[in-house]
């Protein structure tokens, strides 16, 4: 992965019978923050849309998923604007 440029977003492992080094507790929460912003919006897809892709084709499952995303976007931003109006 380095080779080509890419950076691990894999947790690191408590080494075995010894605490955690600093460094990789902070890198794990880190990435922990990416991680928990990502699987909320998958979450959400699979719960509220019932998001199960079974179609012939990836151009067709391209577009299901790209409309879901959409439509994520979408009561998002409503669900932000009534935020802001009631605040």
């Amino acid at each position: 992965m380095e080779k080509h440029g890419f950076v691990s977003r894999v947790h690191r492992k408590k080494p075995h019978l010894k605490p955690m080094p600093r460094y990789i507790q902070r890198s794990n929460a880190g990435k922990s923050v990416i991680r928990s912003r990502v699987e909320h919006v998958f979450a959400d897809q699979k719960s509220q849309t019932g998001m199960f892709v079974r179609t012939v084709g990836i151009a067709r499952a391209t577009m299901r998923i790209g409309l879901a995303n959409i439509i994520y976007n979408m009561r998002r931003f409503l669900l932000l604007k009534r935020i802001n109006a009631a605040a």
